[in-house]
C-alpha cells in the first residue's frame, strides 16, 4: 500500500547520529562556553549588524512623523469659512 512517510526517497551517503533524549544535556557548560562564545558573536557581528537597523529605525521614523504631519489641515485653507 505505498511507501511510508519516512521511507519516500533513498538519500546515499548522509549518515545521521542521534542520541536518546534522556542522555543530553541541555544545559551542558553553558555558563563556562556559552557566555565567552556568546560575548565573542555578538562583538565581532555588532558593527555590521547595528548601522543597518539604526538607519531603518531613522528612516522609518521619520517617515512616521512626516506621514503625520502631512495628514493635518492646513488651518489658512478654512479662514474665511463661517
Amino acid at each position: 500500500m505505498g511507501l511510508h512517510f519516512g521511507d519516500l526517497a533513498k538519500i546515499r551517503h548522509v549518515i545521521t547520529f542521534t542520541l536518546s533524549p534522556f542522555e543530553q544535556r541541555a544545559f551542558a557548560n553553558f555558563f563556562s562556553k556559552g557566555f565567552p562564545n556568546m560575548w565573542r558573536r555578538f562583538s565581532s557581528n555588532f558593527l555590521s549588524v547595528a548601522p543597518p537597523f539604526a538607519l531603518a529605525y531613522l528612516v522609518y521614523n521619520w517617515g512616521t512623523h512626516e506621514h503625520e504631519r502631512l495628514k493635518r489641515k492646513d488651518p489658512s485653507l478654512y479662514e474665511n469659512d463661517q
